[in-house]
């Protein structure tokens, strides 16, 4: 039971970074070589690989912990509207606030 909540927790807060590093940094998929400018669409696209990744991490932990259950297409869609959410908070800082400099 409490491996199964460390895990639910490690989840969100993985898709929390996950969401907002594409807005956060310069970087191309936070590792990569450092870009003078970053398109939006290269940021959605790191964006949609994020939630590639992060839906591949939580697969995992699931089948660490047992069977893993089915999924319909309306599953994937509110975990996409989800982590666009979480996103959030990076796109406003990114866009929608000034910055000094």
């Amino acid at each position: 039971m409490i491996q199964q909540t460390l895990f639910t927790y490690a989840v969100i807060v993985l898709a929390l970074v996950a969401a907002n590093a594409p807005f956060v940094s310069q970087r191309w998929a936070i590792v990569g070589p450092r870009l003078s400018h970053k398109s939006l669409g290269l940021r959605l696209l790191e964006l949609v690989a994020a939630y590639l990744i992060v839906g591949a991490v939580a697969l995992f932990l699931e089948e660490t912990m047992g069977q893993i259950a089915r999924q319909a297409w309306e599953f994937y869609a509110i975990t996409a509207t989800l982590f666009m959410t979480l996103a959030f908070p990076g796109f406003v800082f990114r866009y929608l606030l000034k910055h000094r400099g």
